[in-house]
């Protein structure tokens, strides 16, 4: 069995030199952050794939994760246990306006990454000024060999929802432009494609539901967090609404019996993720509720997936 997961690891950052005793936030955004506070983050997320690792027998062979900020987070991260320096890291700093990025993490005893880029997106702002645009988080992708097969995969961090949904449009564009490269690969290079994520929309949405069919309306991508989600399965919340913005989409061909076979997918609540608080019960214990630190691992549950290598 083989496990692929995607973390929103909600604001992975170095601890910043601002003073600790300054109110103001510090340009994480993250009111007094500090070395011990990043010293537990850190902690927190490695224990997170300690106990995925006691739950199913193995670590993930690949991990996409968001809401980290720059490579030396990562480089840290990966020097704790389970991982014991034995994980990869592919990274690269995007011009989001809050220095966070996507990355991905692989068991490099199992994984050979042949190629990787961002895909980087601008977009216009409404003065019309050529010279004023807005960025996003870049959307990473990768090609990588597994015992022979290749696997193309995709990690994304889709902009947010916020004032009435403005984003919307943003969302729909990255969407349209990953679709279209999929479509190449599954169509001209018959090869396999994992699309994660935190989509910012649930799977349900019709921009999410339109990127699993072909231009002949066949359908070329399974998403097995439909499912979940109709069932009213979790990974983050917003207020009274449980959301399930992570995700992990799988190309038609991980459904056959040949090579790395789906098998099954899941949100990773343990119950020693979850709040501490009564009133959030089931929900993620998240690090920050808005400037006020709780110290927990993040505001998201991660997500996987299982294959079978047949």
């Amino acid at each position: 069995m083989e496990l692929f997961t995607f973390y929103n690891v909600e604001n992975l950052f170095l601890p910043d030199p601002t003073p600790i005793h300054k109110l103001d936030p510090t340009k994480s955004g993250l009111r007094n952050w500090d070395e011990r506070k990043y010293k537990n983050k850190l902690f927190k997320i490695s224990h997170v794939f300690q106990l995925m690792k006691e739950e199913n027998g193995t670590l993930p062979f690949m991990i996409g994760l968001s809401e980290v900020s720059g490579r030396q987070v990562l480089e840290d991260l990966v020097q704790l246990e389970p991982f014991n320096s034995e994980y990869g890291i592919i990274h690269y700093n995007s011009m989001d306006e809050r220095k966070v990025d996507v990355a991905m993490l692989y068991d490099k005893s199992k994984v050979e990454v042949i190629h990787s880029e961002t895909i980087t997106f601008f977009f216009e702002i409404i003065d019309r000024n050529p010279e004023n645009y807005d960025t996003t988080r870049d959307v990473l992708y990768s090609k990588v060999k597994y015992k022979g097969e290749i696997i193309n995969v995709f990690v994304a961090h889709l902009p947010s929802k916020r004032e009435k949904d403005i984003n919307k449009p943003k969302r729909a564009f990255i969407l349209n432009e990953i679709r279209s490269r999929i479509l190449n690969i599954v169509n001209e290079e018959k090869e396999k494609v994992i699309l994660c994520g935190d989509f910012n929309e649930n799977p349900d949405d019709e921009d999410l539901v339109k990127i699993l069919y072909g231009n002949d309306h066949t359908k070329v991508l399974e998403n097995p967090f439909q499912e979940l989600f109709s069932t009213r399965n979790y990974s983050t919340f917003h207020y009274k609404s449980g959301l399930l913005f992570d995700q992990i989409i799988l190309s038609k061909s991980f459904f056959e019996t040949v090579g790395l076979s789906f098998q099954s997918a899941q949100i990773f609540n343990s119950e020693k993720l979850s709040s501490r608080n009564r009133k959030f019960e089931g929900r993620p214990f998240r690090t920050y509720a808005g400037t006020r630190y709780l110290g927990g691992y993040s505001d998201h549950f991660p997500v996987f997936v299982r294959f079978e290598d047949l």
